[in-house]
């Protein structure tokens, strides 16, 4: 799997995401301070409520920022088959059902990204589900709960 294709993907969908919340964040902000959203009376909140939204899409913004500058920083090392899940592996799991693909990154768990016909699913260490795959290595069965059912799985491999 072409590791460094997948990390372009991610942080170009971080980008597209960026974007968004920045335009989102200078709408706001315009709203907040234009003359229409001046208070009329004490309780009119319209635009400190859209003061509120401009700062929370800004902090999104710079979250956002952060975390692609993560994925510019992170290494994309090769791991063998007797390395442990770490940061920057790509780590297939599977179970009597289905076949599922992970990388574990510093940053931006939850995304999801279709890559050479599989989708990948960014964790953390810190997520319950990449806290359980750190240190793992191909061939470790672990038990997980996913979606409130349990199930045996196996580390397919690691690279």
């Amino acid at each position: 799997m072409n590791k460094e294709k997948l990390i372009l993907k991610v942080i170009k969908r971080l980008a597209s995401e960026l974007e968004l919340y920045v335009r989102a964040a200078k709408a706001a902000h315009a709203e907040a301070t234009h003359e229409q959203s001046k208070a009329e009376n004490k309780y009119d909140t319209r635009g400190l409520e859209a003061s509120y939204l401009a700062r929370g899409q800004s902090k999104q913004a710079a979250e956002i920022e952060k975390t692609i500058e993560e994925f510019h920083k992170l290494s994309l090392r090769r791991f063998g088959p007797d390395d442990a899940v770490d940061l920057g592996a790509i780590v297939e799991l599977e179970n009597q059902q289905d076949r599922s693909h992970y990388l574990i990154a510093p940053r931006g768990g939850g995304l999801d990204v279709h890559h050479e016909k599989r989708d990948i699913l960014v964790l953390t260490p810190q997520s319950p589900l990449g806290s359980q795959l750190v240190g793992k290595r191909q061939g470790d069965r672990l038990k997980l709960e996913i979606g409130g059912s349990r199930s045996d799985y196996t580390v397919l491999s690691v690279c």
